[in-house]
């Protein structure tokens, strides 16, 4: 950051866009903390993070409308204990609560980047889905990035109330791949099941 300045840290936040593994949660109160050290300013650090946020997601939007409804379909079908139907419900879940999946989703670890694709792939109106994330983002980064600011040297202090809210995360994905794979095994043997009556009868 002090070498590329404020640039720096949106390339490092595009780059966590599209590759999640790299957190956001430590990126921004670092820009915030180098902000506060005068290699630029805080309105520089937001600014930059933020652009860095929305053209990282329009990546994975792109992704998404590349793929499709049908071709997205079309592939679950042919992945084990993934049943197609499930996509189609996914689909008309993001139908009607979409606009704050997006919004909402920029404010948790993981889901900033992944809510982008299934947006991509129900072709949410371009405007429409890059001013809800760079409002989602603006927020997200802006506390971040100023409470990095005001804590300068102690700025890592953050990053324990950040891995408090990464593990919660990660726990209800957790669980809801397990309660997923759970329900696909029993559907999966509940076919197997109605197939061997069928033969018998």
């Amino acid at each position: 950051m002090e070498a590329l300045g404020p640039v720096g840290a949106g390339l490092i936040v595009f780059l966590e866009n599209v590759f999640p593994p790299i957190p956001s949660e430590v990126i921004l109160p670092l820009a915030g903390f180098t902000a506060s050290q005068g290699s630029f300013t805080i309105a520089e650090a937001i600014f930059w993070t933020t652009l860095g946020s929305i053209l990282g997601a329009f990546v994975l939007y792109g992704l998404g409308r590349w793929l499709g409804h049908d071709r997205t379909v079309w592939l679950a079908a042919r992945i084990p204990f993934v049943d197609p139907g499930d996509i189609v419900k996914t689909v008309a879940w993001f139908g009607r609560h979409g606009k704050k999946a997006v919004f909402f989703g920029r404010m948790l670890p993981i889901f900033r980047s992944l809510i982008s694709i299934p947006a991509g792939i129900e072709k949410m109106n371009l405007v429409t889905f890059g001013l809800l994330t760079a409002a989602g983002s603006l927020l997200w980064n802006s506390i971040f990035v100023v409470a990095g600011f005001l804590l300068g040297e102690n700025w890592s202090a953050l990053l324990e109330y950040a891995d408090i809210l990464k593990y919660i995360v990660v726990a209800g994905v957790a669980a809801l791949v397990i309660w997923w794979f759970v329900r696909a095994v029993l559907r999966v043997r509940a076919r197997r099941r109605e197939r061997e009556l069928e033969r018998v009868l």
